[in-house]
């Protein structure tokens, strides 16, 4: 896992975990800590069965988001209008913060391949941008 990204509205979060050995580990993500906005939506992505799987593809007005990887791995593409950045996500102990104005996409998913995302407001249509040039247009403005 990369340390630090290239992307503007991006960094990475680190979380805070303890090895209980031979029990597990324990993760700690807090709001307010690695987490810089409260957190309105929590959602997961698994059984990504499809080796040509393409997931994102788009960009938000306003949302900020957390993604992590909670098992497996899968490659991550920024995009921020100027400039793209490919991270593989292969670690639970740091998560991909994406803010506004950042296209995204997801591929090569391993077959153990789980994503829990923690997002700033509750879902609504009016604040994606699905469409890459529309996002290149938004961006320039």
């Amino acid at each position: 896992m990369i340390k630090k990204t290239r992307i503007k509205n991006t960094s990475i979060a680190k979380f805070q975990f303890f090895n209980d050995f031979p029990d597990g580990n324990l993760v700690i993500i807090e709001e307010g800590k690695n987490i810089p906005f409260p957190i309105k939506r929590v959602y997961f992505i698994n059984n990504l069965f499809n080796p040509k799987a393409l997931r994102g593809m788009h960009a938000h007005k306003k949302l900020e988001q957390v993604l992590f990887c909670v098992n497996g791995s899968f490659v991550l593409t920024l995009d921020d209008g100027t400039h793209s950045q490919k991270i593989t996500v292969n670690d639970p102990y740091y998560g991909i913060k994406i803010g506004p104005k950042v296209w995204r996409v997801m591929n090569k998913f391993s077959k153990d391949c789980v994503i829990l995302v923690l997002a700033s407001q509750l879902f609504k249509k009016s604040d994606y941008i699905r469409n890459y040039e529309e996002f290149i247009k938004y961006v320039k403005k």
